[in-house]
């Protein structure tokens, strides 16, 4: 079945009783004792979360998904399945909040780390220990927008007997396939393109097997009590209906906008794997089925242009999260904390669904503030 006919058909369930197409939105935090679900309490069970991880456990052609109420609360899960002394191997440039997690919270846990590039496939392997149990990948990875080899890293994990999990909330199930090319977790921020509206919080673990290790995460999803609520379940199915023609618009406009940013007097480096000139870009043609519309650019003029570039578009939202039908640039530096690695000229984009002309005009307008 096409990955189109999944993203409809996929948790619909229509209701039996009236005949609804679409399923209601169940608010209720408690269930009568002996329900045809075996529903007991909505921390542990909701119609709509059911119908939103089997959704998501077809279209990552996976064996089982756990929802979550964020994107970190997802990710964190992983790591938080994981025992005391373990280790776990990071990208350098991998997502501050991910970092933030792992180095100065879970360490008090016991959990040891060690943070390399993720492009060079011997640094990955010499930091490989005995007490490895997980590489975390991030492709496209944030803000950078560096692309990582999933099937070497992946055989690099299992060499070791450790898991590889992959963030792939930039490229989405539609334009890689994760557990296909050997990881064993995918993890999103459903907040994001699954969505696609800027309307709800959410996040979404998919296990290539229903194992132990996903029991572990989904005991953590019950006792820790990060769920999303029927009515977050019930919209981000309905967002799901769309993403194959979502991203299909994202990912013409920010090719189109990519090119003529590439050639721009004021913009120095842009970071998007669809263009040719991206270090990643062969790694990307391999393993994604398009780009996505995620990007970063630097600008001539360092942090103090950037700032005023942001303060400067007419279309495009001064605000952080990406993903959405409406486009936005942030400043990313400022947002991250003293220990960032992005760069301080570095505007992060998110490329939305407005005429790619007009996104186009009204960076070149920007740019010239």
């Amino acid at each position: 079945m096409k990955i189109e006919t999944i993203a409809i058909q996929a948790g619909r369930n229509p209701d039996r009783q009236i005949g609804a197409v679409m399923p209601p939105i169940h608010l209720s935090t408690t269930f009568i004792r002996g329900n045809e679900g075996e529903y007991v309490y909505s921390r542990t069970g909701n119609p709509n979360r059911d119908a939103l991880e089997d959704c998501l456990t077809a279209l990552e052609g996976g064996a089982g998904a756990i929802a979550f109420s964020s994107g970190m609360a997802a990710m964190a899960s992983i790591f938080q399945a994981l025992k005391q002394g373990d280790h776990v191997i990071l990208p350098d440039d991998t997502y501050f909040g991910v970092r933030e997690l792992v180095t100065t919270m879970l360490v008090d846990w016991g959990l040891t780390y060690s943070m390399v590039d993720m492009t060079d496939l011997n640094a990955v392997d010499q930091a490989v220990q005995n007490n490895t149990k997980l590489i975390w990948i991030e492709t496209p990875s944030n803000p950078m927008l560096k692309i990582t080899d999933v099937a070497a890293v992946a055989e690099i994990a299992h060499a070791a007997g450790a898991l590889c999990a992959v963030d792939g909330t930039w490229a989405t199930p539609l334009l890689q396939r994760c557990l296909d090319l050997g990881a064993d977790l995918v993890a999103h921020s459903t907040t994001k393109y699954l969505g696609g509206h800027s309307d709800l919080l959410g996040g979404i673990v998919v296990a290539k097997e229903d194992n132990d290790f996903l029991e572990r995460i989904r005991k953590v999803q019950h006792i820790g009590g990060a769920a999303p609520s029927g009515f977050d379940s019930w919209l981000l199915l309905r967002g799901i209906r769309t993403l194959p023609y979502r991203m299909r618009a994202h990912c013409h406009n920010a090719l189109k906008i990519a090119q003529f940013l590439a050639d721009h007097p004021q913009v120095h480096t842009v970071h998007y794997p669809g263009l040719e000139s991206h270090p990643g870009h062969a790694v990307a043609q391999k393993q994604m089925s398009d780009f996505g519309g995620m990007m970063s650019i630097q600008v001539v003029g360092g942090s103090e242009k950037a700032a005023r570039v942001a303060a400067s578009t007419k279309i495009f939202a001064q605000a952080t999260s990406l993903g959405g039908v409406e486009s936005l640039i942030e400043h990313r530096a400022p947002v991250e904390d003293e220990n960032t690695k992005t760069p301080w000229d570095l505007l992060r984009i998110s490329v939305g669904l407005e005429h790619a002309d007009d996104l186009i005009e009204d960076l070149a307008q920007a740019l010239r503030s």
